[in-house]
């Protein structure tokens, strides 16, 4: 898959593309891409995804000085990628959506990006797509415009799992709340993070409990808390492990947001900072608890050493002969 910056991909053949967020990529955003796929195969075109960094709606919460209420993040933009890619995309445009491009009218957006830029044979949206400033442009303005100048424009209704609604606000919803098998069937796969393994400030290797350190790119992820989690990339089988996605109000680290995993078992042939370099991918399988602050590092040596034999008993129950 070719990432690009700009929507001036230089395809004399044109392409097939959709637009949108894709926060988490999940079964809905699936569905959608490969009859994306399907259509470029059809035309003999390219697939293309559209998407923005940041989230548009982080642009508007900082514009109006309430950073807040933007959504939290679900994934960062490398596992967005990574997902779009195994999804068969052949291009991705990542935009920064800014004021110009907030100002952008319909009709320019139509002119511009999709029919000059693009050179779009096939536009695909979702069932509540709007575009340009002020979200004025709709469906039906996108449509008769497609009609106009020789694209096909068509639209994708609601996915549904077990007759609930699949979308980015539902998965966001399932990891608040830590309900990580919800949050799978949501996305068709377990969430994870992946990046790579950063140096760290050292506290959990003098703590006894040595962690590998991921950053996670937003101030709000959408899963925080200690979690039971697999890591897939150091060895040849994933390692059964245990984490902490947050903040670490503990020790104080400034509200950077880290994502740090311990290996119950690490393995010997890695050495002591084999880990480091290496690019991870870390699932979240199962909740323990939300971030804690403890009074004192002893406490907090305590708590990890918890944390460390709940997350034991959690896979021995699961490998046990007979579970589920």
């Amino acid at each position: 898959m070719r990432i690009h910056r700009s929507f001036d991909l230089g395809l004399a053949q044109g392409c097939a593309v959709t637009i949108g967020n894709f926060d988490g990529v999940h079964r809905g955003h699936q569905a959608m891409l490969a009859l994306l796929n399907n259509e470029a195969r059809h035309r003999g075109v390219p697939s293309c995804v559209m998407t923005f960094e940041p989230h548009p709606r982080d642009h508007f919460a900082r514009l109006a000085g309430r950073p807040e209420t933007a959504p939290a993040r679900i994934a960062t933009l490398r596992d967005k990628l990574g997902e779009l890619e195994r999804c068969g995309v052949d291009h991705a445009v990542v935009l920064r959506f800014d004021s110009a491009f907030a100002a952008m009218a319909p009709q320019a957006f139509i002119g511009n990006v999709l029919q000059r830029g693009l050179r779009a044979r096939y536009v695909l949206v979702g069932d509540d797509f709007s575009f340009g400033a002020r979200r004025a442009g709709t469906y039906a303005m996108l449509d008769a415009a497609g009609a106009a100048a020789g694209f096909d424009v068509a639209r994708m209704l609601s996915y549904e799992v077990h007759g609930l609604r699949v979308s980015s606000s539902a998965v966001r919803e399932a990891l608040a709340a830590g309900q990580m098998g919800r949050a799978e069937a949501l996305l068709g796969r377990p969430y994870s993070i992946s990046g790579h393994v950063v140096h760290g400030a050292k506290l959990g290797r003098d703590l006894g409990f040595r962690t590998l350190n991921l950053r996670f790119g937003h101030p709000r992820p959408a899963a925080s808390g200690i979690f039971v989690v697999q890591v897939h990339g150091l060895a040849a089988q994933p390692l059964h492990a245990v984490a902490s996605l947050g903040v670490r109000p503990t020790v104080e680290d400034g509200g950077r947001v880290l994502l740090e995993v311990h290996c119950l078992d690490w393995p010997a042939a890695l050495g002591s900072d084999g880990g480091y370099g290496r690019c991870v991918r870390v699932d979240l399988l199962h909740k323990l608890h939300d971030e804690r602050k403890y009074a004192s590092l002893d406490a907090l040596r305590a708590g990890i050493a918890q944390d460390t034999q709940d997350a034991r008993d959690w896979w021995a129950a699961r490998t046990a002969p007979g579970s589920a």
